[in-house]
């Protein structure tokens, strides 16, 4: 019978392994060459707008709830290259955990694009007054609110303050979070459960509730979720089981609420250079903070705003919601 020239004969197959062994031994010499046969490592990516703080930081542990003007370095928030172009021009925008971290980059901004900014935060004064005073330098105004979101009375007045004062409401930003880790799952105890799951979800909850009235079509949610209610943590179980809530709250309530014109989104996260985390790790880990990404440094909170006033803005993203966008430094 003729032979069929589809079928590999040994000399094919042969000089096939002969390949692989070349390429092989090229690959074995090559790490033979380097140290433990690795690349050299590199510093952490720095591709921004300015040079970002790196690894290791300065060892620090400060009490709760976490106050911005103690912690070194001063997270970075201001965004001194970003240029406004009325994106949110005319808006109102509330923010739970406005006073420093995620929640103050996103008041500048937010100022920056044009929107008045309210701001809800637990208890740290001389922050809010710091983010109050930043938002008026960009020429609008801006109300500070202390209190509590797990208190359905608290998220209620800071929404009607807001409409009252400020004339309005078009954007919601649930920020605002409660993090403390437990390296043994039997040492959680229910007071810490409690807390977290109280912050963290029945805040969300009661802010939107006492918030969608009030918005009109156009108007926008944004959730600050988290990369750990994507992959979950060990040492946060009761965190990442609430931002994984947050992950489906803004998915399902996304859904619900397509009707009204109001679109529901969420940002997802990675290590931020914030007050949650030296509040709530010990001071050998701050110090290591964000080293572990790909891009070997936790991102500044002004690096993480742009995402929400891309998703608060019609103009950027009328066509999006339900959405969660993961922002953790690579994979």
């Amino acid at each position: 019978m003729p032979s069929n020239s589809a079928t590999p004969t040994k000399s094919d197959t042969g000089q096939a392994a002969s390949k692989q062994r070349s390429v092989q031994r090229q690959v074995d010499a090559s790490d033979r060459a380097k140290p433990n046969g690795k690349s050299k490592s590199q510093g952490a990516m720095q591709v921004g707008a300015r040079k970002y703080p790196e690894p290791p930081f300065p060892k620090q542990h400060h009490p709760k709830p976490g106050e911005e003007w103690a912690i070194e370095p001063a997270p970075l928030y201001d965004a001194p290259f970003w240029q406004g172009s009325k994106k949110l021009d005319g808006k109102v925008a509330l923010v739970t955990g406005g006073d420093s971290g995620i929640g103050r980059a996103v008041a500048v901004l937010f100022a920056r694009e044009g929107a008045d900014v309210a701001i809800a935060y637990l208890s740290e004064d001389r922050d809010a007054e710091t983010t109050k005073q930043a938002v008026e330098a960009e020429g609008r105004r801006c109300i500070v609110m202390r209190g509590d979101v797990a208190r359905r009375a608290f998220c209620r007045k800071a929404v009607a303050e807001t409409v009252k004062r400020l004339g309005g409401l078009d954007v919601l930003v649930n920020n605002a979070a409660f993090q403390v880790h437990s390296n043994d799952f039997e040492d959680l105890t229910e007071e810490h459960f409690d807390t977290t799951l109280k912050t963290n979800l029945y805040g969300y909850f009661h802010m939107a509730q006492e918030a969608v009235p009030h918005m009109r079509p156009g108007s926008a949610i944004v959730n600050t979720g988290s990369v750990t209610g994507i992959e979950g943590s060990k040492e946060l179980i009761d965190y990442s089981m609430t931002k994984g809530g947050i992950h489906a709250f803004t998915r399902a309530l996304s859904g619900n609420l397509i009707g009204k014109g109001i679109r529901v989104n969420a940002v997802a996260p990675g290590p931020v250079w914030t007050p949650l985390n030296p509040s709530e790790k010990e001071a050998e880990d701050v110090s290591q903070f964000g080293a572990q990404t790909p891009m070997k440094r936790p991102a500044q909170p002004e690096e993480i705003a742009p995402a929400y006033v891309f998703l608060a803005s019609p103009q950027c993203s009328s066509y999006i919601t339900g959405e969660i966008l993961p922002i953790i430094g690579g994979y």
